[in-house]
């Protein structure tokens, strides 16, 4: 198997024209029962992602089995392309518009899966209550949320048609919440210039103002926090007790 992506405790691999994604013996069966879940719910929505095939073992792990779709990142086009960063911006932000244009009644729910994360962040307890209080005063929606939503999951195949993988931590919810995520994930790869592009062009898109998308980023930066990671934890801190967007 011809070797395609390496993350944390997974390896994707291409085999006869599919994408197998294999998980570590670690890895919770549950987690990746559900991440299969989620990419066959979201699939009924009519987006344009690979589709589910099986879930199998491989070598004695797990493994989730998808179409493979023949293209480059999003994220390799804007690097390699600078010059042509705007409309490349606008694309991925009129797909998040069209992702979150869908309906999917039985995926999680966003504010469950923010208040469980934010419960797991390891902060102190005033803060946790804070942040509780806060994100039970959001507004309930029920929009298809990526979740992870970022430039290097979007393939762009030779006809120029975007597809969206990795559905892992889709949830239903408010689409600022996952525009926040968006966010905080170009900051923390420290695009800050696209991350200013992102938020404009959401904005205006989609008649959402700027304050609103804030007041998500001290939530989703404590939700990012209970993925433990050690390179990222001074820079989620910042934003927790960041309240007003700058």
């Amino acid at each position: 198997m011809e070797p395609l992506a390496e993350r944390k405790e997974k390896v994707s691999y291409r085999e006869d024209g599919n994408r197998v994604k294999v998980f570590e013996h670690g890895y919770k069966k549950s987690d990746i029962l559900n991440e299969a879940l989620n990419q066959a719910r979201v699939e009924e929505t009519g987006l344009r992602i690979p589709k589910l095939l099986e879930v199998r073992k491989v070598d004695g792990k797990w493994a989730i089995v998808t179409e493979y779709v023949e293209g480059v990142t999003l994220q390799s086009l804007m690097e390699e392309h600078p010059e042509q960063i705007k409309s490349y911006m606008e694309q991925f932000v009129l797909l998040q518009k069209e992702i979150q244009s869908k309906r999917s009644p039985l995926l999680t729910k966003l504010k469950d899966k923010m208040n469980r994360k934010i419960s797991q962040s390891g902060l102190d307890a005033t803060t946790r209550y804070d942040l509780h209080t806060r994100l039970n005063a959001m507004h309930d929606h029920i929009k298809v949320c990526h979740g992870d939503y970022n430039p290097s999951n979007v393939i762009v195949d030779k006809d120029g048609r975007l597809h969206v993988i990795d559905w892992s931590h889709a949830t239903q919810g408010n689409g600022s919440a996952d525009a926040a995520r968006t966010y905080l994930l170009f900051r923390l790869a420290g695009k800050d210039d696209w991350a200013e592009m992102y938020l404009n062009m959401f904005c205006d898109m989609n008649d959402v103002a700027k304050q609103y998308v804030s007041q998500w980023m001290p939530i989703v930066a404590a939700s990012q926090l209970s993925k433990g990671n050690p390179e990222e934890r001074e820079f989620l801190l910042r934003w927790v007790n960041v309240f007003d967007y700058e």
